[in-house]
């Protein structure tokens, strides 16, 4: 079996390579962007399995998922990330990938996870898609759309426009559309004074 493993965090991929590696007959991989993963699968195919980390370099949100599923040399291709959310996990699967894999996962959970993807089965944790996005009960929540509300915490996270965007695939324009929006819902004139409302109300 022959795993292409893409991510941009030294350490974070180390680790997984160790996990893998050590479970046996897996053949690991590396690159530490979507142009060199996209250069690997086109020139050094086939590959059973490549996971593609969501917010590393190139990857432009879903748009790098998308391309790979286009590639000849990835027989299936699933996603890999530090922070989930349900919206972009079922919109990477309607795409048509492998699978949506959190780094936290134990070590012998992700094993199988590969192993799972890699024989053409798709991969979610156990309850994720009921337990990603609960219901916010907060009279500040109330007010914001959920898009707004992912927005906002990016804000809160000290994410550009252009950051924001790329985590939740969409458009630096919308994601403009939607800050201008919320800024007039909770009362601020600017993301720093949005962020501090959503901080100082407990919202995240």
């Amino acid at each position: 079996m022959r795993v292409l493993i893409a991510d941009d965090h030294g350490l974070v991929l180390d680790t997984i390579v160790a996990y893998v590696q050590a479970a046996g007959d897996v053949e690991v991989v590396t690159a530490p962007d979507f142009h060199q993963a996209k250069s690997l699968i086109e020139e050094q195919p086939p590959f059973d399995l490549v996971l593609l980390d969501l917010n590393m370099p190139g990857m432009n949100g879903l748009e790098g998922l998308k391309t790979a599923l286009t590639l000849d040399g990835a027989a299936h291709v699933a996603l890999l990330t530090g922070e989930a959310s349900r919206d972009i996990a079922e919109r990477a699967l309607e795409a048509g990938a492998a699978g949506f894999v959190p780094k936290t996962l134990p070590a012998k959970s992700l094993v199988n996870a590969i192993r799972f993807m890699a024989m053409g089965e798709q991969y979610l944790p156990a309850g994720f898609m009921a337990a990603a996005e609960k219901e916010n009960d907060h009279p500040l929540a109330q007010k914001l759309t959920q898009r707004e509300l992912q927005v906002l915490k990016g804000l809160t996270e000290g994410k550009s426009n252009k950051e924001i965007a790329r985590d939740l695939d969409l458009s630096e324009p919308t994601v403009k559309l939607h800050v201008k929006t919320l800024y007039r819902k909770v009362g601020a004139s600017n993301r720093t004074q949005a962020a501090m409302t959503a901080r100082e109300a407990g919202l995240f």
